[in-house]
């Protein structure tokens, strides 16, 4: 091919030298010997002579227009001159001249006509433009108007002037001829208004012709750069080479321009690539050509016999650039069908084919940790590639995540799990049915026995298989199956299951060069199955975990009422819990908090975390300290012993950085409900009318960051009855694609719904909120409000006198007697005389008692000291420290709790019990009581 183009590039230059142009070598031809001057020549001579031929025609016709116009102009005066009002009179008067030279004249300036002239029946001028004429004959043939009472126009030629006239005869009542009207405009006057366009004629011929010789000029210079200047010779032998290249030439040829569009194709070249009719203009990823063919064209470097596949061809393949060293170049590609490498095509596709499988299956086997998908992606890589039909069965342990059964025990019973082929009416077991393999010499059977695969090239005479399941084999038969390969999916030596391909559709059976590639597919799709197990058998155990370290049920409360949900993460369990915990004074704690981090160690932190809260909440101290606690315990919680030298690796690993915890105590005897964060995202507050609020809180730092010394703040609200308030964690909010805001908008426009229980509401949360597989622990918590009725609540205020205990104590055995608890009237009277005579004893002002008839009576005594009371006991020989003891035997619960100034120490009592007090303590009567000591 290359020695070709050079001879010819040879002849031309040989051609050039000698010819009579007598230009030198590489010369191209200039001016009107290159093909582009020759056509702009030939279109500008074109243009001239259509130009003139138009200007020519353009004339002639605008003088036979004006012509045409005067004929139409003269005739329209004269017949309206004759056939005016009093013209038969004036012409039948004595002096017809007087009567009518003046109006014809005026008529005439108003017409524009050159001339109007009155004549008589015989021709005879009554009235001229030309006083001079009045009284002689016109000249000319006028019978058709004397004698035939006919108008006509005719172009007269002669005196006084050649004109383009019309006649028009008068004619009397009696119709009779009694004169002529001629009027006419002189052939000099039709001259000038043609002449008068001439110019702008001439001028509208030389403009276009301007146009036509710069858009030749245009048209040249682009051929000219088209064609580089050649000549007519050149351009018909690069034509004779052209169709050469395309038609003659046996190796193929591509031509692919500096954008990688394919310029040209020969016809070896469409015939060995496949190449359509219209594969011109198109870039070369478009040609449906190997990757790596395209890969080579669309680089720009040069190659010298490359071996490139070509459909079942392979193509010895050189490229190389058109210009030398430019940085943007084109390339021709030549090829060659290397036919002696027929015999290796098929052997070689087949290798690569099963190369690029493997690669993909470890690609596209194991992309998540869920043991049934990754035998469905076994399947799916399978199929069509490598077999028809693909199943996949594993041991029932395997699917639970539990460990597989030691290697040497038999198994004859498999779950399948996986089914994919190329027709969905296949004759197999459905995906979930039990697959037996109680006959040994089942190619199944055979493959687990062993423990490497097994292939029955022709299903027909696999009797084994055959006797297993008679109908179902007779099925597959007749549905088509005639070859099978069958491998066990080993990990770790264990058998997790196997493998099934099956041909139908596929001619050629299985054969013994499929069995390595059939085993290495297995094995990495074993090892994806045995970690997804693990995995599975791991996030198991953490959600056991966490889930028995989370609430199995919620206390009965008189201030809310309560419904939660709790949903783990897919991808792993993390640290979320909540907590409802009931307080003295029938108040409650609701807490909710997240763990940062995944996995048990997250889990058994949030145990700790939430069982430290329950220790803390027997504090009854404000939600603030009790943050401040729990910051404490967190910073410690995985401290380790200095000489573990991995010990920052694993909690790094783990991933244990904080904690985030939202505390609020609800009080339904005021309505009043403290909330403070450690890093959590705050409460929704849903009003009963379903306005949705969520209000700001002081923001304070997560837990554990160290830094215990930044205190944390209180926020108080003040709730009415029905007010609902949610707690949740982040993973409720923020998900795949939504970020915090778009979920707290969400959020609000669900809750925005009055007249919805607790259960309703997490119920409607999750629905709109939860997606398919969150990527964070969610824990949601709703509690609606209620308020304790007034008429169960008794306050007093106690002065600082011994003597004011007796008032009270009556006041309230009053009260209890309003509230039908005769039967609690002595314990309570005990506990309250205890209570107040040791606070006016010991207190400080104010000393206040409540009483709180709830599912218990809670007796309440407070006053403005910080001392705190101790249970002791007393000797015999003491007069005092028995109070508390005594508050103790006769109450069910009993403690303190502080206040930003002072404490209250309350009681409990339980309501419904015949049980007054303790039959083993023997009690003085109360105002003796009141002489007690604590």
């Amino acid at each position: 091919m290359t020695a070709r183009n050079g001879s010819g590039a040879g002849r031309w230059r040989n051609r050039g030298r000698g010819g009579a142009r007598g230009r030198g070598p590489g010369e191209r031809a200039t001016g009107l010997r290159s093909l582009a001057g020759q056509v702009f020549a030939l279109e500008a001579l074109i243009a001239l002579l259509v130009i003139a031929a138009a200007v020519f025609v353009t004339f002639h016709q605008a003088q036979a227009d004006t012509e045409r116009d005067a004929r139409i102009r003269s005739l329209a005066v004269a017949e309206g001159f004759a056939h005016a009002p009093g013209i038969d009179a004036a012409l039948t008067s004595p002096d017809p001249t007087a009567a009518l030279q003046s109006r014809a004249e005026a008529t005439r300036r108003a017409t524009g006509v050159d001339f109007i002239a009155v004549l008589s029946p015989s021709g005879l001028r009554y009235t001229d433009p030309r006083p001079e004429l009045i009284g002689q004959v016109v000249t000319g043939d006028l019978s058709r108007a004397a004698v035939d009472g006919e108008s006509f126009t005719e172009r007269f030629r002669g005196e006084p002037n050649d004109a383009v006239r019309a006649v028009v005869p008068v004619v009397d009542e009696r119709g009779r001829v009694v004169g002529m009207v001629s009027s006419g405009i002189g052939v000099e006057s039709i001259t000038h208004a043609v002449q008068g366009r001439l110019p702008l004629l001439i001028g509208a011929a030389g403009g276009a012709l301007a146009l036509a010789v710069g858009g030749a000029a245009l048209v040249s210079r682009r051929l000219r750069r088209q064609t580089h200047g050649l000549g007519p010779a050149e351009m018909t032998r690069m034509k004779e080479h052209h169709e050469a290249v395309l038609h003659a030439v046996r190796e193929g040829v591509l031509i692919v321009g500096a954008d990688r569009r394919l310029l040209l194709a020969n016809d070896e070249a469409r015939r060995l690539l496949g190449l359509g009719p219209d594969a011109e203009r198109r870039h070369v990823s478009e040609l449906g050509l190997d990757p790596r063919t395209v890969e080579l064209l669309e680089s720009g470097r040069s190659a010298t016999d490359e071996v490139h596949r070509a459909g079942d061809r392979l193509l010895a393949v050189s490229v190389r650039p058109t210009v030398a060293g430019g940085a943007e170049s084109g390339c021709v590609m030549t090829m060659r069908d290397t036919t002696e490498l027929a015999a290796l095509t098929g052997r070689a596709a087949v290798a690569r084919g099963r190369l690029q499988l493997l690669y993909e299956a470890g690609v596209r086997i194991g992309t998540t940790l869920e043991v049934v998908r990754t035998a469905e992606e076994l399947a799916e890589v399978a199929v069509p590639r490598f077999a028809d039909f693909a199943t996949v069965e594993l041991l029932e342990p395997v699917l639970r995540g539990e460990e597989p059964p030691e290697a040497g025990v038999v198994t004859t019973e498999l779950r399948r799990t996986a089914m994919n082929g190329l027709r969905p009416d296949q004759p197999l077991q459905a995906v979930g049915d039990t697959i037996h393999f109680d006959v040994p010499s089942t190619p199944m059977a055979k493959a687990l026995n062993a423990g490497h695969a097994v292939v029955q090239a022709e299903l027909a005479s696999a009797e084994g298989w055959r006797a297993q399941d008679p109908e179902g084999a007779a099925r597959a038969l007749a549905y088509g199956m005639h070859s099978l390969l069958t491998v066990p999916l080993l990990a770790r030596g264990v058998v997790l299951g196997m493998a099934n391909f099956w041909r139908a559709d596929t001619p050629e059976p299985f054969g013994e060069e499929d069995l390595s590639f059939a085993e290495e597919l297995a094995a990495r799709a074993a090892v994806a199955i045995d970690n997804a197990r693990r995995f599975t058998r791991e996030h198991a155990m953490a959600v056991t975990l966490q889930r028995s370290l989370l609430p199995r049920g919620l206390p009965e409360l008189s201030a809310v009422d309560v419904a939660y949900r709790y949903l783990p993460a897919k991808a792993g369990v993390g640290g979320d819990w909540f907590d409802v915990i009931p307080l003295p004074g029938a108040r409650v704690a609701l807490v909710v908090g997240d763990v940062v981090g995944h996995g048990l160690h997250a889990a058994a932190t949030m145990g700790r975390l939430r069982t430290a809260v329950h220790n803390f909440s027997t504090l009854d101290v404000p939600p603030e300290e009790i943050l401040g606690h729990l910051d404490e315990l967190t910073g410690r919680i995985d401290d380790r012993e200095p000489e573990e030298p991995d010990a920052e690796g694993r909690r790094r690993d783990e991933g244990i950085t904080g904690a985030t915890c939202l505390y609020a105590i609800y009080d339904p005897a005021s309505g009043l409900c403290t909330v403070a964060s450690a890093g959590h995202p705050g409460p929704a507050l849903v009003g009963p009318d379903g306005r949705v609020e969520f209000p700001e809180l002081a923001p304070g730092l997560p837990l554990g960051l160290g830094l215990g010394d930044v205190p944390f703040e209180a926020t108080e609200l003040r709730l009415s009855e029905g007010s609902k308030l949610v707690l949740f964690t982040d993973g409720l909010l923020e998900d795949h694609g939504r970020d915090l805001g778009a979920g707290i908008g969400l959020l609000r426009s669900t809750l925005a719904r009055p007249d919805r229980s607790p259960e309703q509401t997490c119920a409607d949360v999750l629905a709109t909120l939860l997606s398919p597989a969150p990527r964070d622990d969610i824990a949601l918590l709703v509690a609606r409000t209620r308020l304790l009725d007034r008429e169960r609540i008794a306050e007093w205020e106690v002065a600082r006198d011994p003597s004011a205990v007796s008032p009270v104590r009556n006041a309230a055995a009053a009260k209890l007697a309003e509230w039908g608890l005769d039967g609690l009237a002595f314990s309570a009277e005990l506990v309250l005389s205890e209570l107040i005579t040791n606070a006016v004893r010991y207190g400080a002002d104010p000393v206040r008692v409540r009483l709180l008839h709830d599912r218990s009576l809670i007796c309440e005594v407070s006053d403005g000291s910080s001392t705190s009371p101790h249970l002791r006991h007393a000797a015999t020989t003491d007069e005092g420290g028995r109070g508390l003891y005594l508050v103790a035997q006769y109450a069910d619960r009993w403690g303190t709790r502080y206040a930003r100034r002072g404490k209250t120490i309350w009681a409990e009592l339980r309501v419904g019990t015949d049980d007054a007090e303790p039959v083993a303590v023997a009690v003085p009567d109360l105002d003796a009581l009141e002489d007690l000591g604590w």
